[in-house]
């Protein structure tokens, strides 16, 4: 009888304890939907966040398996940087014609086949038997990856208001963070385990995904022209940067303006975009930001085990307490970007983006020059934190100074730029590490992260003349509203 009344209890208590967690995460949940707007906008704010997550995730977990894929595979540095570096080559290549789609296509039906094709490329990494096979593995990743820029651009810019996106695109871009924690502390642990299994557990969540997002509802396209293509129109509406710059008596450059946007070839918008002079300075920006990064997320595991003299698990931990300070730099890079365009700071997003690149590149020297863990944790997590307090308000600003029918065209062949930087990355860092160590390796590649910071300032000057060019080509738009769903 006694044991049978400890059952009994047993049972009821782990009852109990099931009915208040779901009950907590109910509450949760509606809390998190009313913050967001609704549950519309919190589904596809979740899901374009965890599709970001899920491609970061993987690329993570190629730099914290490396010491595991060069003893299992007999390779070197350079060549698991080359694993990075073929995966964003052919990446780059494919967003072109992703961007075309994204713009002409649909997006939603077209990103969660690819997804389901991320899947399966994982599998198929997952059970090579050598480096060759597993490069080939890496470069069909590449392909199918390669829809999630474009397509997250363009659906962003038709579903959300142009006031909000710094404060939308970090939520969205938190997921690339928070994937690349995964990598780096869960499959980086398993990977000490076995490399094969970190990339077959990535698989399991990349097939759900695909569904949910195969199945999310098409946004209207919006910010053409009357009769564009043809498909329905969405007048555009004033935003607050297009107000200020009108305010201000900004001349938008008229030669831009004569054009169509919707009715562009793809190199007509490629010359189109690559006029913007803001978007060259943010792309240059973006590439030398994604550029330091993939360094980090290639070699950043070793460089911790080796610099501060920690193990594998210590080492994968730090990285993600790094990450979660990096989570709050891209929230609050959004919001302040968003905090001062409503105040009336016309570059205010720009702003935001250039101090926080130039206090990155700072903080990340002494941090580089230490080796006491205790020193290097606070710059360190500050240096990441302005890291990535730049990226929100930049994708912001790039939608609002290219026109709508633009977006997904302008996203690809960003990409391809920004992705050019990030293939030459694990190659260089792999080679220089070769040769001189990591330590002068993450020294050495500030530089180019620095160049951009600067760069960055250049950027608030042409930024009004380009938004207000942009509002004149009909690049506004409404976006969903606070009570959507």
């Amino acid at each position: 009888m006694g044991e049978r009344s400890l059952g009994e209890t047993t049972r009821r208590l782990a009852s109990a304890l099931c009915r208040t967690l779901g009950k907590a995460a109910r509450g949760g949940r509606r809390h998190l939907e009313v913050y967001l707007g609704g549950p519309d906008r919190t589904r596809v704010i979740f899901l374009l966040a965890a599709v970001l997550a899920l491609a970061s995730a993987d690329a993570a977990t190629v730099g914290a398996s490396a010491i595991e894929l060069r003893q299992a595979l007999h390779i070197k540095n350079f060549d698991i940087g080359l694993l990075i570096a073929v995966t964003s080559i052919v990446a780059a290549v494919a967003s072109i014609p992703f961007g075309v789609l994204a713009d002409r296509g649909p997006r939603t039906r077209t990103l969660g086949l690819t997804i389901f094709l991320w899947g399966a490329a994982m599998v198929w990494s997952a059970t090579v038997s050598s480096f060759g096979r597993l490069l080939f593995a890496r470069a069909f990743l590449g392909v199918v990856t390669a829809a999630a820029g474009p397509i997250v651009a363009s659906m962003v810019g038709d579903l959300f208001s142009a006031d909000e996106r710094g404060k939308i695109y970090g939520y969205i871009l938190s997921g690339e963070l928070v994937g690349a924690g995964i990598g780096f502390a869960v499959t980086g642990d398993i990977a000490a385990l076995s490399w094969r299994a970190a990339f077959l557990i990535l698989a399991i969540p990349a097939f759900f995904l695909a569904w949910f997002v195969f199945h999310l509802p098409e946004p209207v396209r919006t910010g053409r022209r009357r009769g564009s293509l043809g498909g329905p129109e969405i007048p555009p509406e004033e935003t607050d940067a297009q107000r200020l710059a009108r305010e201000q008596g900004i001349v938008p450059d008229h030669d831009m303006v004569a054009a169509d946007p919707a009715r562009m070839g793809l190199i007509d918008a490629t010359r189109y975009v690559l006029k913007v002079r803001t978007n060259v300075i943010l792309i240059v920006a973006s590439a030398a930001g994604y550029y330091f990064l993939a360094g980090v997320q290639t070699f950043g595991v070793e460089f911790v085990r080796v610099q501060y003299r920690v193990d594998a698990v210590l080492a994968n931990l730090l990285m993600l307490v790094i990450g979660a300070g990096a989570v709050i730099g891209i929230l609050a890079g959004g919001g302040l970007g968003d905090a001062l365009l409503h105040r009336g700071r016309l570059n205010g997003r720009i702003l935001v983006s250039a101090v926080a690149a130039a206090a990155a590149t700072l903080l990340f020297i002494p941090a580089l020059l230490t080796h006491s863990l205790v020193t290097a944790v606070p710059y360190v997590a500050v240096a990441a934190l302005a890291l990535s307090a730049q990226r929100a308000p930049m994708d912001a600003a790039r939608l609002d100074i290219i026109p709508g029918p633009l977006w997904g065209r302008a996203e690809g062949i960003r990409t391809v730029l920004r992705t050019g930087a990030q293939a030459l990355a694990p190659l260089l860092f792999g080679l220089v590490s070769d040769a001189a160590g990591l330590q002068w390796t993450f020294l050495l590649m500030l530089a180019p992260l620095a160049a951009g910071s600067i760069y960055l300032f250049r950027g608030l000057k042409t930024y009004p003349r380009d938004i207000a060019t942009a509002a004149a080509a009909g690049g506004g738009n409404p976006g969903l509203t606070a009570t959507a769903g």
